[in-house]
């Protein structure tokens, strides 16, 4: 039962109760489908036997899961990982049904080494994070030739399967947001500003430069153009561990804390929604961020290392240009 007014009985009746009376009807194709549809409804599931996990959810925007997940890929053993993906003491951030557990390794080393002050990395520790922050970015580009309508992300998994980010132990991050097929001015517009908006605040890094004013470049282009700056996430140091200090904050007025000195590699990863809200809630997978309004967002990302003169992207790649 739906509601109230509808019931559906089986062995081939359809019986409807209304206001006006119950009424029998025999069983047509339009029936049929209704019935059909209605079980659809009920059960989550798509024919393709592909399913939404929180149908009841109530989603802010037209992005939705698609259940079941993609089978977790297994790193090869000769391949060195970092702490957290081989600690046997796991935490289940959630559990959809009975084969989908998502659990996440504790990173130990980070664990032990917070609340102290950012590493000053040796010039051979700046060669490593060269190494891997350039393999980093050929992984992404490699991935973004791949990205059009109708693939999917799997596939593009399938390129960069048997490449480790983690290389002779020191860590690599960036991202980028590309757009599929044909989209409209606002998009555009957003794109273009979560770019202008790390491009902007890299100017500044330099010997001397203050971390919180990073934000304070950041946040007033998003502002000019319509968009706002997400909070909970920051930039944050990387060597080799994956996330230390400084913290790096995106908006203006933060109280981050610290200057920049040569032999220092953190990220400025600008969220930029479009429209005035930067909050965001999460799924109850507990880890899609989505915006609490539904409008679109985007995001840019680069590793940089300061030098004695000022800084080095090291996951540069060619210059950014929208089609």
């Amino acid at each position: 039962m739906l509601n109230n007014d509808l019931n559906l009985r089986y062995r081939g009746k359809s019986f409807f109760n209304g206001p006006f009376g119950n009424f029998r009807a025999e069983p047509s194709a339009v029936s049929q489908k209704l019935h059909k549809a209605i079980h659809v409804l009920a059960s989550g599931k798509l024919e393709d036997g592909t399913y939404n996990p929180f149908p009841d959810y109530a989603y802010t925007g037209p992005i939705r899961p698609v259940y079941p997940l993609s089978k977790t890929r297994i790193v090869p053993d000769h391949i060195p990982r970092p702490d957290y993906a081989d600690d046997g003491k796991y935490q289940v951030l959630s559990q959809c049904a009975a084969s989908d557990v998502v659990i996440s390794g504790r990173p130990l080393s980070e664990v032990k080494r917070s609340g102290q002050p950012p590493r000053i990395l040796t010039k051979e520790e700046q060669d490593k994070m060269r190494k891997a922050c350039r393999l980093a970015r050929e992984v992404l580009d490699i991935a973004a030739s791949h990205v059009r309508p109708g693939i999917t992300t799997d596939e593009i998994d399938e390129i960069f399967a048997h490449v480790s980010l983690y290389f002779e132990g020191y860590h690599a991050d960036l991202n980028a947001t590309y757009p599929v097929g044909e989209i409209d001015d606002d998009a555009k517009k957003l794109i273009r500003t979560a770019r202008s908006c790390l491009d902007e605040s890299i100017k500044i890094c330099k010997p001397g430069a203050l971390i919180r004013d990073i934000g304070k470049v950041i946040e007033p282009i998003a502002r000019a153009n319509g968009c706002s700056t997400v909070r909970t996430y920051t930039g944050h140091g990387i060597n080799d561990l994956f996330h230390c200090s400084p913290n790096v904050p995106h908006y203006a007025k933060n109280k981050a804390v610290g200057t920049m000195k040569p032999g220092m590699v953190f990220t400025i990863e600008p969220m930029i929604n479009f429209g005035s809200n930067w909050d965001e809630i999460h799924w109850p997978d507990n880890w899609t961020a989505t915006t609490v309004d539904g409008k679109k967002s985007a995001q840019f990302e680069e590793t940089l290392l300061i030098t004695e003169t000022g800084v080095e992207v090291l996951t540069a790649g060619k210059p950014f240009e929208l089609p």
